[in-house]
């Protein structure tokens, strides 16, 4: 065994959305990656590499014993310091590679507790912080029972899909059943752990924000935290974030109060989370807790904001070191993801240069000529592009973003 520690990572994950998290962990730390296919964009980062496979062939869920196989692999010629993941479908199997192998990290009951969003549901109903009524129901006339109950709107979501796809809201009785068909198709598309079935929540009111944070010792502290965009109703699809190193709910004591307890009921003392909250009439409610850094480049957002590398604090949580960080820098930045006006294929994408629109730091296309777009609820993230702006406050970034978006174009063909 040679004396190099590495840290495992599950998943390297696509490209354009996850580089900047790999090449910060190995700026950290010399890193490992499991992964579906030979390294590629990733060689310049890793230590090494095994190719196994992420998903079972069959059952098209995580391959965990694989997984965990080869991490133990790894273990016998390396010294292996931590495990992580950004991916929303493998964190559970990473838990397991973390006990199976003694290292610092997420438990298996943690992370279940929050991929799982159920179990979510009512363990923090259990601990008397402030939540929607839910019931979870396999078959649609039991939706319509229940949606009934509770008054109109609700909303219908996957137990355990990420980026709010399958969620849709319900305004009303004659939506049921087609909503229930919406949510539960969708969650046949992930694991086989949370297929089938759905959950009828009370529709709760409220901008919606999302918090990185990291878990020390059974001690939360935020990070990050960003006020969430939208797509049109009656789904949930995240169209951006804005992000202000100063944002004073950062320090709030109710939502601090909320965060805290959650993630203690939970389970999780160890690691980064991401977690979804409604600040509605009631006080700040948690939609969701999520056992990994926030997707959408939120978390690279924090650190066009702060400075502060969010991997590298992934890092030091995933092999037992104190996560410690000062900004280098305060300032307020947005990112908004650019849809389609109808479904189609692509022909063209064009992006702005920053010389072009003040305040644009970057425009990036996301996807090929050829490309076929569906919006909800026949496919999901459709986008095209992406634009990030910085500005004096949060409203001037939004005045960047629309100035941005407008120079990008798409043609599509229907």
């Amino acid at each position: 065994m040679t004396d190099d520690a590495v840290v495992i990572l599950v998943g390297s994950g696509g490209r354009p959305y996850r580089e900047y998290l790999l090449a910060g962990a190995a700026r950290r730390h010399p890193v490992w990656i499991l992964d579906a296919v030979d390294p590629t964009w990733q060689e310049p980062y890793v230590r090494g590499s095994t190719t196994v496979p992420l998903l079972d062939s069959e059952r098209l869920v995580p391959d965990q014993e694989a997984l965990v196989a080869a991490a133990e692999e790894v273990a016998r010629t390396h010294r292996v310091a931590g495990v992580f993941s950004y991916d929303e479908t493998l964190v559970v199997a990473t838990a397991h590679i973390a006990e199976r192998l003694g290292l610092p990290g997420l438990t298996v009951a943690g992370v279940e507790n929050c991929r799982n969003k159920h179990n979510t549901r009512r363990v923090l109903t259990a601990a008397g912080l402030p939540q929607p009524r839910f019931a979870y129901v396999t078959e649609a006339d039991e939706a319509l029972v229940t949606a009934d109950s509770f008054g109109y709107p609700v909303v219908l979501k996957p137990r355990g899909m990420g980026a709010s796809i399958g969620v849709i809201r319900v305004d009303g009785p004659d939506e049921v059943l087609s909503a229930f068909d919406v949510a539960d198709s969708a969650s046949r598309g992930g694991s086989l752990s949370y297929e089938g079935g759905v959950l009828v929540e009370e529709c709760v009111t409220g901008p919606e924000i999302s918090i990185d944070g990291v878990n020390f010792d059974g001690t939360y502290t935020p990070l990050f935290l960003a006020h969430k965009e939208l797509g049109p109703a009656p789904y949930f699809e995240e169209t951006g974030h804005t992000l202000s190193a100063t944002d004073p709910l950062l320090e709030d004591p109710e939502l601090l109060h909320v965060l805290r307890t959650a993630h203690r009921e939970l389970g999780i003392a160890y690691g980064i989370t991401h977690t979804e909250v409604k600040l509605t009439s009631r006080g700040p409610v948690i939609i969701e807790v999520n056992a990994r850094l926030g997707g959408d480049l939120i978390p690279y957002l924090g650190k066009l904001a702060t400075g502060v590398d969010p991997a590298a604090l992934a890092v030091d949580a995933a092999t037992g070191v104190r996560p410690e960080w000062t900004p280098a820098h305060r300032r307020t930045v947005g990112i908004r993801f650019l849809y389609p006006h109808a479904n189609g294929t692509v022909r063209s994408v064009d992006v702005p240069v920053p010389a072009d629109s003040p305040g644009l730091l970057e425009a990036v296309p996301m996807v090929e000529p050829g490309t076929t777009l569906l919006l909800p609820p026949e496919g999901y993230l459709a986008r095209y592009a992406y634009v990030i702006c910085a500005g004096e406050d949060p409203d001037g970034v939004e005045e960047a973003l629309d100035k941005a978006a407008a120079l990008t174009t798409l043609v599509l063909d229907s």
